[in-house]
This record gives structure tokens, sequence and C-alpha cells, in this order.
């Protein structure tokens, strides 16, 4: 295993460990622990459209609140919804969406005109609901994505 592997196992296994810490931990810990209970998905197959990149990278957001400006199934993705998101402040005619798995908005939707908070964090994007900042989508790192997969261990 590598630093850079074995830097990021760690970094997953605090994460993962957070959850289980009481509720008035400081805010990495807070943090990492109501991302704990968000799905993930990689980066490369959530996120599309940016236009607020002049380097070229379309998978590049900034952090900051959204407005959600359409909500809609995601074409050729079943059980997938596109949340589509233009940005506050800045350039206001940045747009993205991002993909979300159904699953993971069954218990509360995103609604058009609602708020997204997008926090860049050291793995990729955290989205969460921007009037209670609870985080519901993590867009991992295609890296760290690759990481988080299971593999058969032989003995």
């Amino acid at each position: 295993m590598t630093f850079t592997n074995f830097t990021r196992a760690l970094a997953l296994a605090l994460a993962a460990a957070a959850m289980y810490v009481p509720a008035h931990a400081d805010s990495f810990t807070s943090s990492a622990s109501s991302a704990g209970s968000a799905s993930s998905g990689s980066i490369s197959d959530s996120i599309g459209g940016s236009s607020n990149s002049s380097s070229g990278d379309r998978n590049r957001v900034a952090t900051g609140p959204y407005r959600v400006i359409d909500v809609a199934q995601a074409p050729a993705k079943a059980g997938i919804t596109r949340v589509t998101l233009r940005a506050f402040a800045g350039d206001a005619t940045t747009e993205f969406w991002v993909d979300v798995p159904d699953r993971e908005l069954a218990e509360r939707r995103v609604g058009k005109g609602e708020v997204v908070q997008v926090n860049e964090r050291v793995y990729g994007y955290e989205f969460a609901y921007g009037d209670t900042k609870q985080p519901f989508f993590l867009a991992l790192q295609d890296d760290w994505y690759r990481d988080l997969a299971s593999r058969k261990v032989t003995i």
C-alpha cells in the first residue's frame, strides 16, 4: 500500500468512525459524521456541465450556495435524479448538474427553487440541503472512489 493510499484509507476510516462520536464534536468530526450517512459516487460519473472553469475541467465546481433550477430523471440512468444547479454568487450564469441516486432523495426530495450548499472537501464535493446543511450526496474524486471499491482478499 502506498503512502497516498494509506492516507486515503486512514481518512475514510476516521470519517466512518466519526459517525459514532457524540453530537458536540468539533466541526471536522461533525462534518465527517454527517457526511457518513450520505450516498457517494465518482465526480466523473456524477457531475457535469460546469461552465465556470477556464481550465476546461468540466467537473470542477465552486463552494457555495446554488439554486435548484431543474429536477428530472437522469438520461439513460435508471434510479438516478439529475439536479441542475445555478450559482447564487460570483458568475450567476454558472450552471452544472449532479446525478443523485433516487434512494438518497427518498426521505427528502430536492425541489426546484430550493438552495443546495456545495462544499469542496479533500475527497471531492459534499452536497447538502441549504436550510439544514445536512449532506445528501458526496461526489468523490475518482481515485478516492476507486479506493472504496470492495476487493476480494485471498489468504
